[in-house]
């Protein structure tokens, strides 16, 4: 290196060092040091003791975790393919050239900035089973609402269509997709005397698959990751751990019960899980998603 091209690179290190000193502190480290707890019997108030893998021997003896895990299971296998079906469709309807086009955007976009704590006080009003809004509407259809949530088999399809109600950020992604599918492959297909639903299923849905791909491993990551809702609407996961989710079990070892070890364990696996959902969905979408000049 010349002496020019060194003066460069140390300049340029010193620039970049707030950075690498901050994912190094914020990031790498922790990541690194709950691998190591994992693998200890750790409660934060005490030095952490080595046991090798006997945090990941108990959670497979833990009825609790196979509890948690199914219920995580299950609301993502709900939540997941409605949410991208409700945002696709939404995005659909949005990409059409209404009048007040702008302000209907900003009415589903809306939702998703309300923080979740003020969105769970919200939807605890409205699933009440004898004041909530959505039963009082659902009696004008002379339907007879359940307790969404005192009873084990809606408290999960309730934080379903919690969660259809945010999905303002998967609709802007969708938008962006839309507005990029060129125009003359839809005169070709009207040409051809394809209809509204040919159309979508043969141009629009091909064109956007990345999108979609794209808006499925991020809810992958969300759905598996689901917190702040359930742990504020219904605490302990009540009625009869149905509502009890890997996270919220995954906070209480660590913090009401003081066993960061075994948290971190779980943590990790929770990590494997998604880790491995994405790679077969990246798999499997190899062949259906269509990228542009490819």
């Amino acid at each position: 290196m010349t002496r020019g091209e060194k003066r460069r690179l140390k300049w340029g290190l010193i620039f970049i060092s707030p950075w690498m000193i901050g994912l190094s502190v914020f990031t790498l480290y922790p990541i690194a040091a709950s691998f190591y707890y994992s693998l200890c019997d750790y409660s934060v108030l005490q030095p952490a003791y080595f046991i090798g893998l006997g945090n990941y021997k108990d959670l497979f003896t833990d009825e609790v975790f196979w509890i948690t895990l199914k219920n995580t299971f299950v609301y993502a296998m709900l939540a997941l393919p409605l949410g991208l079906v409700v945002a696709f469709s939404m995005a659909l309807l949005l990409n059409t050239g209404v009048r007040g086009m702008a302000f209907y955007r900003t009415i589903y976009f809306l939702p998703s900035l309300v923080p979740g704590v003020a969105a769970a006080i919200l939807w605890l009003w409205i699933f009440n089973g004898e004041y909530g809004v959505l039963n009082f509407v659902l009696s004008w259809a002379g339907i007879e609402g359940p307790g969404w949530l005192s009873d084990p088999v809606w408290s999960k399809p309730a934080l379903v269509v919690l969660s259809l109600w945010g999905v303002g950020n998967a609709i802007v992604i969708y938008l962006a997709g839309l507005q990029d599918v060129p125009q003359h492959l839809y005169e070709a297909a009207d040409i051809d005397g394809a209809n509204t639903w040919q159309k979508i299923w043969n141009v629009t849905i091909p064109m956007v698959s990345p999108v979609i791909l794209f808006n499925l491993i991020m809810g992958i990551i969300g759905t598996f990751q689901i917190f702040s809702l359930p742990y504020i609407m219904l605490p302990g996961g009540q009625p009869a751990r149905s509502a009890y989710f890997y996270t919220v079990y995954l906070y209480d070892n660590a913090f009401p019960y003081l066993q960061m070890g075994y948290a971190s364990a779980m943590a990790w696996v929770l990590f494997v899980i998604i880790l491995a959902l994405t790679f077969v969905a990246l798999k499997l979408s190899s062949r259906h998603v269509h990228y542009g000049g490819i």
